[in-house]
């Protein structure tokens, strides 16, 4: 790491003219290419994709996803002849889009051959009413153009007496918001924490200026990368988020150890080399971590994650080289900078400061030290009680019952909940194979026995395709999409109702459409957790068992980890899912996004192990000069909490920054990591790992004898600079 140092210091001009090389081209190159995200996944074996091959190949045109348009008529019904001439006149453009396969109209349909009259003109509220446009893929295969396409001729045809409004998943995806407003916010939130930890202008640029050059390289390379693998439309949107939150971070650790080396004395060259040699090969270190974490998503093999797995890490890879390059080469032309006015006058009146840290961090150190069991207990309490939450976790997908009210998709919903009833925002659809004459007349038992499932109130006649080889039913519930008692209905179907009437027969039949895709998804994560959770608290035992040469500081650390994830599920369940103060946000509540607690796990083990390793590397330098397990915390403590509490500040203000950015999703990770941060940088590194690290004592950095022949060695620190 040294001479890594001393090369970006004495070819700093080299280094930062590659830097910006690497700016400009990866920036002029996804701009030339264009980004090309997608929210496709694939879950092979489950229901909702036989359903969904079995359509492609013998319903082509029932394929695709569905969507809604909701008419609205006020002082007038669906009987006025100019109302009927608009909704028709609207029906027939819409059938003109290129994407569109076909428009069920509210009204007798002659091109359709159907009359569904009472079916889509409410019998509750006859002032509601709704189109069914089908397109020929699925939602998030749709160029956004073609729904905008709808959307815009939808929207001419609104007038004092008819409303016109959207629903459905194709336009949910037109109505994310693009980019975040709060993130400026954010930096600027950021900025002013660092201008307080440092009193320098010029070291207050640093962290963020690196950070913020390095996320838009990152960017840039996601956005070439989504043309050869599947990614997600939020990714970009969490890249920045991590990309931010880390990049400031380590930055910030290694301009303040380069800070404390010029007020120790040391010359510029030492002072920055001293710094990338202990707190950045820390930075090296957690910085692999988390792309660890977030790599340890593949293992769940599901395209949809590799993605986001994938990119992310490339953002941490990004922050993480450019702070340990890139910063030294600018630490270096500011020299003296670094430190503030006052700084430099202290340093030039009074000498070199001592190692020896002093103030209020020394005090809380010791005061910790003398009281390590209340501490441990008082914490445990906290982190609990913030867990409780976690228990009634509902996974799934937030249906746009919790979009922002005013929406398209909020006021589509909230028409066809009055006029139809929930289930019609998301009806599941049966799918049947037949092979012969008497599993026709079995699919039209199931037809009739669906009727009488309880939480069943519509079934539609069954639709079979020219050569009677496929049947199609769709089946109205009498709860949201969302709601449990939804999923608790598809297990109901497939497991117990479907089978009792198909048995004995050659009839295969699959629950499929929008609403058991999603739980399917969720179901199929849910039952992957545990293992992926198995595996990244495995390797990152692993690695600092390989830094620390200890059994109990792994174990310390895994166990602070998952405290940490549950207490920030806990949060984010009773804002997201019980509703505690969601609309103030924006955001109605609902079940949690089936791949959140996934990909949350990844960042916040990383994250976590972020200030595991800041930590417990101090005192270790300690540990190895003195062999004082006591002092060793002490010092290791008083040194990092100022900084670590600085970091987490930073990481706060960026991640909450996120939360009104208009999507739930984005929100939910905002609120999840925040909070995450908050009680890991607040309580658990400042109080709760101290503690435990008291009352076990020099067991800490216990190792077997055998176990330190077998394990490579791996030094988080420099010894020799300790």
């Amino acid at each position: 790491m040294k001479r890594l140092a001393r090369l970006s210091i004495r070819r700093r001009w080299l280094v930062l003219l590659a830097w910006i090389t690497l700016f400009v081209g990866l920036s002029a190159a996804a701009s030339a290419a264009g980004s090309s995200y997608s929210d496709s996944f694939s879950l092979p074996g489950t229901d909702s994709t036989h359903a969904y091959a079995l359509l492609a190949k013998g319903f082509p045109a029932h394929s695709g996803d569905s969507a809604q348009i909701v008419f609205h008529t006020t002082g007038t019904s669906f009987d006025d002849p100019k109302v009927m001439s608009s909704i028709n006149e609207l029906i027939a453009k819409v059938r003109t889009v290129p994407m569109v396969s076909s428009v069920l109209s509210p009204y007798c349909d002659n091109v359709a051959n159907v009359c569904l009259g009472q079916r889509q003109i409410s019998p509750v509220d006859h002032h509601i009413a709704f189109a069914t446009v089908t397109f020929r893929v699925r939602s998030f295969s749709l160029p956004l153009d073609q729904i905008k396409a709808v959307e815009s001729l939808g929207s001419t045809y609104r007038s004092a007496h008819l409303d016109v409004q959207f629903g459905g998943h194709a336009f949910e995806m037109l109505a994310r918001p693009q980019g975040n407003p709060g993130e400026i916010f954010g930096i600027i939130a950021a900025a002013l924490v660092l201008l307080l930890a440092f009193g320098s202008f010029f070291a207050m640029l640093l962290p963020l200026g690196v950070a913020m050059f390095s996320l838009t390289i990152a960017s840039a390379a996601t956005v070439l990368l989504s043309h050869t693998m599947n990614i997600a439309q939020f990714a970009p949107t969490l890249g920045s988020l991590i990309g931010l939150g880390v990049g400031i971070d380590y930055a910030l650790f290694i301009v303040t150890r380069s800070r404390q080396g010029l007020k120790q004395g040391m010359s510029v060259d030492d002072a920055i080399m001293t710094a990338i040699n202990t707190s950045g090969r820390a930075v090296l270190f957690a910085g692999s971590t988390v792309c660890v974490a977030l790599l340890g998503m593949l293992v769940l093999r599901l395209s949809f994650l590799n993605g986001v797995a994938v990119g992310a890490s490339i953002t941490v890879a990004i922050t993480m080289l450019a702070s340990i390059t890139l910063l030294p080469a600018l630490l270096a032309f500011q020299k003296q900078h670094v430190l503030s006015r006052r700084e430099r006058r202290r340093l030039s009146e009074s000498g070199p400061q001592g190692r020896t840290v002093e103030g209020g961090w020394v005090r809380w150190s010791r005061y910790v030290a003398r009281h390590p069991r209340s501490f441990s207990a008082g914490a445990l309490v906290v982190m609990g009680s913030l867990t409780v939450p976690f228990f009634s976790l509902h996974l799934g997908n937030a249906d746009a019952g919790s979009n922002p009210v005013g929406s398209t998709t909020r006021m589509a919903y909230d028409y066809l909940s009055t006029g139809f009833g929930p289930g019609t925002n998301g009806p599941l659809q049966i799918v049947a194979q037949a092979q012969s004459a008497s599993d026709v007349a079995t699919i039209d038992k199931l037809n009739r026995a669906l009727r009488h499932v309880p939480h069943v109130v519509a079934v539609t006649p069954v639709e079979f395709n020219r050569t009677h080889s496929l049947g199609i039913i769709n089946v109205i519930q009498d709860a949201s999409p969302q709601s449990q008692v939804t999923s608790d209905l598809i297990t109901k179907l497939r497991t117990s109702v479907i089978p009792s009437i198909v048995k004995g027969t050659g009839v295969k039949v699959y629950v499929g459409g929008a609403t058991a895709v999603f739980d399917d998804f969720a179901n199929v994560l849910q039952g992957k957790i545990p293992l992926f959770v198995g595996v990244i608290v495995l390797l990152g035992c692993l690695l600092l068992m390989i830094a620390f040469r200890s059994i109990l500081v792994p174990l310390v650390a895994a166990a602070m980890n998952l405290l940490a994830a549950a207490s920030s599920f806990g949060v984010v369940v009773a804002v997201f899912q019980w509703g505690w103060g969601s609309n103030l946000i924006g955001a109605g509540s609902g079940p949690i996004e089936a791949f959140l607690p996934v990909i949350m796990i990844a960042i916040l083990f990383g994250l976590s192990m972020d200030y595991q390793v800041f930590l417990v590397s101090r005192m270790h330098e300690e540990w190895l000069r003195k062999n004082d397990n006591k002092e060793a915390v002490i010092h290791g403590q008083a040194n990092t909490g100022g900084v670590i509490t600085a970091a987490a500040l930073i990481m706060i203000c960026v991640f909450i920054s996120f939360v009104f950015g208009g999507e739930r999703v984005i929100a939910e990770f905002g609120i999840g990591l925040g909070s995450a941060v908050l009680l890991d940088a607040f309580i658990l590194r400042t109080l709760l790992v101290p503690a435990l690290m008291h009352l076990i004592g020099s067991a800490n950095w216990w190792l077997p004898s055998w176990l330190e022949r077998v394990l490579p060695h791996l030094a988080v620190e420099d010894h020799h600079e300790a």
